[in-house]
């Protein structure tokens, strides 16, 4: 693992002020609202041209298309808010930021598996990864450089990426589950198995060293039962096997595992939720889901769960506390991921009452 990047003191308190002047800057639910309201993509980039994405657009827009465009910007705009989280965090919680960010590590990954699985080409995924482009090894979070996720890209197929990949962490954990991916096709195996490393290695470096990362333990055990809750949804939504299912259930939520295949065993949506509901609670989604068949209901619901649960708690920390850091990178995700629904759902001609029913309450 590459040596974190560190600043001299002198610099520090810049930083610092950088940092908290960036914690006011986050969009407000009347900037989503009004973006919504725009007509297409192009307003929209010019629209986030005045906002804190202004130079990440200017950047994604001299080099891509709309709207891939605006992934861009909006990718290399967590890039940066990953450095700056680095840069003022903790000297203790160093590890812990690490080891959360490495879940970009994990996503570009997946990413590049999925893309070589489907013969997708190299300017066909580039555009989405998140490893950071002309940033010094390590200041983002990320372990693999953007160089060696090209290189990645690069490669044929699924079992040359993996074979590149062993010279860091994932591809040993990789190359215990090839036989059964060659045999199943089933990404997800591998998907599983890199997010239970990542899991585990992320609450090892939150155990309680200043006594406030308790909120962010039981935040990522939240984190844990959402993807669950999700994974036997759509599996049910899918018809897969049970055995399939138990495959890719996560480890270290509120649940044991045997929970969610149990829940799996009953054949309404409506009742999955119900016998999951004392882990986490989805049951609002159920009437939209009844209504529109669609699965996204419910993925909306948790994500607001989990916002509803924890960012007021997140907000009694103090910005600068390893909570508090953690907290700013969160929210940026959120964000990022309400823009890409505005902006795909505009794509996709949905109506905007529709739009604004999917939008996170950040």
């Amino acid at each position: 693992m590459q040596s974190l990047v560190r600043v001299p003191e002198s610099q520090k308190r810049i930083i610092i002020n950088e940092y908290l002047r960036l914690n006011r800057l986050f969009l407000t639910k009347e900037d989503m609202l009004r973006l919504n309201a725009m007509s297409d993509a192009e307003e929209i980039e010019e629209a986030l041209s005045s906002t804190w994405y202004r130079k990440d657009v200017e950047a994604a827009s001299s080099v891509y298309r709309l709207p891939t465009s605006i992934d861009v910007a909006l990718n290399r705009h967590i890039v940066e808010m990953n450095r700056i989280a680095m840069l003022v965090a903790p000297e203790d919680g160093l590890m812990a930021l690490k080891a959360y960010l490495s879940r970009w590590d994990t996503e570009d990954i997946l990413l590049i598996l999925a893309a070589k699985s489907l013969g997708r080409r190299l300017e066909e995924t580039e555009p989405f990864i998140i490893s950071p482009r002309n940033l010094p090894v390590g200041i983002a979070g990320n372990v693999i450089p953007y160089s060696e996720m090209k290189l990645l890209m690069e490669q044929k197929d699924v079992e040359s990426v993996i074979k590149e990949l062993v010279r860091y962490r994932y591809g040993a954990i990789l190359l215990q589950h090839l036989r059964d991916f060659q045999r199943t096709e089933d990404l997800g195996i591998f998907e599983g198995a890199l997010l239970n490393d990542y899991y585990s290695r992320l609450q090892w470096e939150l155990r309680f060293k200043n006594g406030d990362e308790g909120t962010l333990r039981e935040y990522f055990r939240a984190e844990i039962t959402k993807r669950n809750l999700l994974t036997v949804l759509k599996s049910r939504d899918s018809h897969l096997s049970k055995d399939v299912l138990a495959k890719h259930i996560l480890s270290g939520g509120f649940a044991e595992a045997d929970a969610f295949v149990s829940a799996y065993e009953t054949k309404d949506m409506t009742n999955i939720v119900s016998r999951l509901k004392p882990f986490i609670d989805i049951s609002k989604a159920v009437k939209r889901y009844s209504e529109s068949k669609n699965i996204a209901e419910f993925e909306v619901e948790v994500d607001n769960v989990l916002i509803d649960n924890y960012f007021w708690r997140f907000r009694m920390h103090n910005p600068l506390s390893l909570t508090g850091i953690f907290f700013f990178i969160i929210r940026g995700q959120f964000e990022r991921e309400n823009i890409r629904r505005i902006v795909y759902g505009k794509e996709y001609g949905l109506p905007v009452n529709y739009i604004n029913s999917i939008l996170l309450r950040i």
